[in-house]
């Protein structure tokens, strides 16, 4: 037997987004979690967030996906998932993180 988790509500999903980008430095949200991911987006960035940050807030978006993108459109300008904040600031995807990384500047960007 499968277990399908429960949509939430679009008022449940607000909040969780508001909550977890304000009371944490470092928020992922990715498709599945951290011991799983679901895409390879999601696995690449929660691989880049790791070599340098053990204390990472995810969030598996998959509960209700379209409501996820919705709310998180209103801090980032944009849908797609993953999205990684810092300090709640919108960072990026894993192409950013990946950019950043390439740069040298992820580490500092995710410690900052």
């Amino acid at each position: 037997m499968s277990f399908e988790p429960e949509e939430l509500s679009r008022e449940e999903v607000q909040e969780k987004v508001d909550e977890t980008i304000e009371n944490n430095e470092v928020a992922l949200f990715m498709k599945g979690n951290e011991m799983m991911p679901q895409c390879g987006y999601s696995r690449k960035a929660i691989g880049l967030i790791k070599q340098y940050r053990e204390d990472v807030a995810t969030v598996n978006v998959l509960t209700a996906t379209e409501a996820y993108r919705e709310a998180l459109s209103e801090y980032s300008g944009r849908e797609t998932i993953p999205q990684t904040f810092v300090d709640g600031e919108f960072v990026g995807g894993s192409d950013i993180l990946e950019q950043l990384d390439e740069n040298g500047d992820l580490e500092a960007t995710l410690n900052a």
